[in-house]
């Protein structure tokens, strides 16, 4: 999927088809549904899945967990504004 493509599903509200499920957690996050977005990824254990975890507690404003998340992803905590660690994430992990 390409990323215009993508932004337009979310301004559209509609969950694009076949997409993986952490583009599913960053479509529902850009719906303003963090409950949602963090429910999908809350129980999954690869990194993918930990980045956006700790994306999720970040904005959240839980700084802890967000380091402990970043952790289990193998990444460094983001200090780049929400929107831009957003849209890295989602061209990341699926929408280029």
């Amino acid at each position: 999927m390409r990323y215009p493509d993508f932004l337009h599903a979310v301004a559209a509200g509609q969950v694009p088809e076949g997409i993986s499920v952490q583009l599913q957690s960053l479509w529902y996050d850009a719906r303003g549904d963090w409950h949602k977005a963090h429910d999908l990824i809350n129980d999954l254990n690869d990194p993918s899945s930990a980045h956006i975890h700790a994306y999720l507690h970040r904005k959240e404003g839980d700084e802890g967990n967000a380091r402990y998340w970043y952790s289990r992803a193998g990444k460094a905590p983001c200090s780049l504004p929400l929107a831009d660690e957003w849209e890295i994430l989602v061209k990341l992990y699926g929408a280029s």
